[in-house]
């Protein structure tokens, strides 16, 4: 079975509801959907999120580096499915969003070549999926609302974004515990929002409070990585790394310098599931765990990251929400959702059927 060609549509789907970060407001998800084409009529899909703030592509470049993969990769023989990844990741530098799409893309594939449920592929389901719920950056009251509406519809762990306003943060946190209290496993996430003196002293008056928070995910810039070192040093609450974490070589060093308790794998950071099993396996060694992330990712980006999570042991927290924000899904097929639990798709492959209002 060869690669024939690459093609990509753009897509906007409005949220349900503003989606704000210590980086970015977002009221529209921007995604680029992809299909690879094959000799023998089998079609792989795959999308892309950019995420300018963090990873610096757009629609415009990830459509840019699609199309010169596609011509990197085009004729060889998906059966030696080695010599493709190395092709599609050594064909340039970067681009991680791009590349991750052809890989989930080539996954796709290679599962629906065998008939098989890409879970099934990666080596069978060996955990059920439930994912955290987000709330969103907004005033202290609103947030406790948030949380409380949340907890009402089936979620369990909160992942509340902070960030920019230490004191602000402090309150919001406080309030939301107070709104829910021992009901809900809270984890926050600044996105590189504080200082790292300010972060310490976020950490420390959450614990003096007594807030339980099960952890804290990338309290400062991502180059600051001797920073997370120093702040895990002063805390009892464990840290980890999101945007500081992109590659495997940046876990590794992570690791040797001894500045987290914890990786946020996403597909779009790291290029796709090929380097992402990579990035698992480099944190179950160490004895670190992980938690699977997203980007504002549509519906098909998300199943993948789902089969992926389902067939690996080493990732543990599950941050899998991002459809639930979207007021549409462009896909037919794919994962399910029951409140905070996610169904994987039995047919083959990732389970998506199609682009709706497309081919079958």
């Amino acid at each position: 079975m060869k690669i024939t060609r690459i093609t990509t549509e753009p897509i906007s789907i409005p949220l349900q509801r503003v989606f704000r970060t210590a980086l970015r407001t977002v009221t529209t998800l921007e995604n680029v959907l992809l299909r690879i084409e094959t000799d023998s009529g089998l079609m792989g899909y795959g999308s892309a999120a950019p995420t300018t703030v963090i990873s610096g592509e757009t629609m415009g470049s990830i459509t840019a580096a699609a199309d010169h993969i596609g011509a990197a990769i085009a004729g060889m023989e998906l059966t030696e499915y080695e010599r493709v990844f190395q092709r599609l990741n050594g064909c340039l530098v970067g681009n991680y969003a791009a590349k991750a799409a052809v890989d989930m893309a080539l996954f796709d594939l290679l599962a629906k070549s065998v008939k098989m449920p890409l879970y099934r592929f990666l080596g069978g389901a060996v955990q059920p999926l439930a994912t955290d719920i987000t709330i969103s950056l907004d005033s202290a009251e609103k947030m406790a609302e948030e949380s409380r509406a949340r907890l009402t519809e089936g979620f369990k762990v909160l992942k509340i974004k902070l960030g920019n306003e230490p004191a602000l943060d402090i309150e919001r946190l406080d309030q939301i515990y107070r709104a829910v209290g021992d009901t809900a496993t809270m984890r926050i996430d600044a996105n590189q929002g504080w200082q790292c003196k300010e972060a310490v002293a976020v950490g420390r008056e959450i614990e003096r409070r007594g807030i339980p928070v099960e952890l804290i995910e990338q309290p400062v810039a991502a180059h600051r990585i001797h920073d997370l070192g120093f702040i895990r040093g002063q805390l009892m609450l464990p840290v980890f790394a999101d945007e500081s974490a992109f590659t495997g070589a940046d876990v590794l060093e992570l690791i040797r310098i001894g500045a987290v308790d914890g990786i946020n794998i996403k597909l779009m950071k790291c290029g796709g599931i090929y380097n992402a099993r990579k990035i698992a396996a480099i944190a179950e060694a160490a004895g670190i765990p992980c938690m699977i992330g997203s980007m504002m990712e549509c519906h098909l980006s998300v199943t993948a990251a789902a089969h992926l999570t389902a067939a690996t042991r080493a990732i543990s927290l599950f941050d899998l929400d991002a459809p639930l924000f979207c007021a549409s899904n462009p896909c037919a097929g794919g994962i399910s959702y029951r409140g905070s639990c996610i169904d994987l798709p039995e047919e083959p492959g990732l389970g998506i059927t199609g682009i709706i209002g497309r081919e079958p």
